[in-house]
């Protein structure tokens, strides 16, 4: 019951987080007046990077919920967040 508690907010946290990245990039975007072309793909690649991050971040905290370190940690980490970006 635990965990599942806490996968459902680890989900409603990064899909606020997303929203919230959107927002950010198009400020970003706004900031170095960018326009066009030029800006949807800033737009683009910055909400990319974005949900990479907060992947990281969620797979990093299972892998000490797990209590992993060293080479498990980095293999798990990064099957992880492979598997959060399909």
């Amino acid at each position: 019951m635990r965990k599942s508690l806490l996968v459902i907010l680890a989900a409603f946290l990064v899909s606020n987080f997303a929203y919230a990245a959107d927002a950010t990039c198009e400020a970003k975007a706004a900031d170095k007046k960018l326009a066009g072309a030029a800006k949807n793909s800033f737009v683009k690649k910055c909400e990319k990077d974005t949900k990479a991050e907060a992947a990281k971040k969620d797979c990093d905290a299972k892998a000490a919920e797990k209590k992993l370190a060293g080479a498990a940690k980095n293999s798990f980490t990064k099957k992880c967040v492979a598997d959060a970006s399909k």
